[in-house]
């Protein structure tokens, strides 16, 4: 069985020092311990907050990844990707969010 890592950010705005030390630095060494690794640029998700600005979201997209790169992660090691340019994300999206009741949403602590 493989091992594969999955990670992202939200491109709501430029990488700082904070996304380097609390994220990034890890991300970078787990590409070379993991059999494969994902990074998704969770656009959608940057609209929640930022729907009166999409331009800035999609600004940001390659912001993200261009850091990213500049720091280390090597895409031959680490598969890039764009949440929105992959719909099944939003089909299996629908279908969860059929599972989950509102009071098991009300008990989730990052929801509050």
């Amino acid at each position: 069985m493989e091992n594969i890592v999955l990670t992202g950010d939200r491109p709501t705005g430029k990488l700082h020092l904070g996304h380097l030390v609390g994220s990034i630095q890890n991300r970078v060494k787990l590409q070379d311990e993991y059999d494969r690794c994902f990074y998704m640029v969770a656009d959608i998700q940057a609209l929640t907050d930022n729907a009166d600005n999409p331009d800035k979201v999609r600004k940001n997209v390659f912001e993200v990844v261009l850091d990213n790169l500049a720091v280390g992660l090597s895409p031959e090691k680490t598969t890039f990707f764009i949440q929105s340019q992959i719909p099944e994300i939003a089909e299996l999206t629908v279908l969860f969010l059929n599972l989950v009741t509102l009071a098991r949403l009300r008990r989730n602590p990052t929801v509050k």
